[in-house]
């Protein structure tokens, strides 16, 4: 694989240079400085301020998001072979991997095989920083707005950043487990047209089905001591907003894209200790039951279930269910 793509910022190359002149005694500091800025940060749009190789073919972005209060966060690429962002004319097909909640940018190459899976090697897959529940939406925040805005960071800042110096292509699709299948499915429906094909693996499809479902997913808002209403207001006075982010709702806005749901039922599965049980598998089967029948009567014609019964909320079957979509997604890429 190519080596991480050198230094761009001419400024501050200047400022480093200047530095070093008036330290003649330092010159382990240039060894050590990190990569410059990417394009993008004087035009007050996300930037690059760090890249570390976390492995063979791992490459991971430190970005500085307007989006999100010009916090920085990090975002895992997985790299196709002969990746090289710094030639012009490279563009690989993407596929966005998203995390679930409590999880983070490393979850899926530190709980999968994802790194080594071979039909892999022609696809750049981006796995970004999306919040320990972060739920991939801009925060309603008491009708304010503002930091966190995970969803423009995602589709807007992040994938124009990545199309423009990181070597990603228009020609994407987005994949991910339990938040981050909502995430997906969200993504997918709100920006038509973005991916090419979605899937949802144990994710939450249809978070206004019953009083169950809200509550569940309301204390999953209040983690890490937040107003649960932070993020999409209160179920009843701000139903629109939930509206707007629940993938049964939007379920028109999915008719026409390749989608694959998968859930277990929450009762002990092959990879589940004996009597094991699980609340939420069984809530999110529901949600996802439910999702598949209204893409059915919207007329959606390319929806792939696979409902496998016995199973819990766990990475196995997440795996397991990452490699049965892969067929369908590289598909929409176009690369086998």
């Amino acid at each position: 694989m190519a080596p991480v793509p050198p230094v761009r910022n001419r400024l501050l190359l200047l400022v480093c240079a200047l530095l070093l002149a008036l330290v003649p005694a330092a010159p382990t500091l240039a060894a050590a400085a990190p990569p410059e800025p990417g394009k993008g940060g004087p035009r007050g749009d996300a930037e690059v301020v760090d890249v570390t190789r976390a492995g063979d073919r791992l490459v991971d972005l430190s970005v500085r998001s307007p989006a999100l209060g010009g916090r920085t966060v990090p975002v895992r690429l997985l790299t196709p072979d002969g990746w090289d962002p710094d030639d012009p004319a490279q563009h690989w097909p993407t596929l966005w991997l998203l995390h679930g909640c409590c999880g983070d940018y490393t979850s899926w190459t530190s709980e999968t095989d994802v790194a080594r899976t071979d039909e892999l090697r022609d696809v750049l897959v981006v796995m970004p920083e999306a919040g320990w529940n972060g739920w991939y939406s801009d925060w309603w925040n008491f009708g304010e707005g503002g930091d966190p805005a995970w969803e423009t960071f995602h589709t807007d800042e992040l994938r124009r950043l990545l199309e423009s110096d990181w070597g990603a292509s228009t020609n994407r699709v987005v994949a991910g487990l339990s938040m981050g299948g909502q995430g997906a499915l969200m993504y997918a429906a709100r920006h038509p047209g973005m991916f090419r094909a979605a899937a949802s693996y144990s994710g939450a499809a249809h978070p206004l089905l019953n009083d169950e479902s809200v509550n569940r997913i309301m204390g999953f808002f209040a983690g890490q001591g937040d107003d649960p209403r932070r993020v999409w207001g209160d179920p009843v006075d701000q139903r629109a907003i939930w509206a707007a982010h629940d993938p049964y709702h939007l379920a028109k806005r999915l008719k026409s894209t390749p989608v694959y749901l998968s859930c277990g039922d929450g009762t002990a599965g092959p990879f589940d200790p004996p009597g094991a049980t699980s609340a939420l598998e069984a809530d999110f089967e529901r949600q996802n039951q439910a999702l598949a029948e209204k893409l059915k009567r919207v007329g959606a014609k390319k929806v792939t279930t696979h409902f496998y019964g016995p199973g819990t909320h766990r990475w196995e079957y997440w795996e397991r269910e990452l490699h049965a979509s892969l067929p369908m997604l590289l598909g929409a890429l176009r690369v086998r």
